[in-house]
């Protein structure tokens, strides 16, 4: 098994996670109810996103928090949807790709769900 070496494999990763998400009814909600979100306009922001951090390709520029402590106030993302998140998360790294960046990319989303859980309990006080 290979690791994470370009956009294509990102873009895998990527599309392969959120069709687990959508999947699942214990989290899916918050991206076709709550957000709406469209799929194939999402996953190239997603793919810059990650490729940014794990490739250093840079083009990102949206406040990822801010659009989280957004999605908070209409819906409360609570520590179980971080979970959730991550588990399939790492379950699709792991189903693809193997190596030093597949377990950067998994690093990097824990301290992500970290981060914006600590964001979210400080926006409520």
């Amino acid at each position: 098994m290979k690791d994470i070496q370009n956009q294509d494999d990102l873009y895998l990763l990527v599309d392969e996670f959120y069709k687990k998400l959508l999947a699942d009814p214990a989290i899916s909600y918050i991206f076709t109810d709550v957000v709406k979100i469209k799929i194939l306009e999402h996953l190239p922001v997603l793919v810059t996103f990650w490729s940014q951090g794990i490739l250093g390709t840079g083009g990102y520029d949206r406040n990822l928090t801010q659009i989280h402590l957004d999605i908070n106030k209409k819906e409360h993302l609570t520590p179980e949807l971080f979970q959730i998140w991550l588990n399939h998360f790492y379950t699709t790294v792991d189903e693809h790709f193997k190596g030093h960046k597949a377990e950067q990319i998994k690093t990097q989303a824990l301290s992500i769900a970290t981060i914006m859980q600590i964001k979210i309990i400080n926006q409520k006080g």
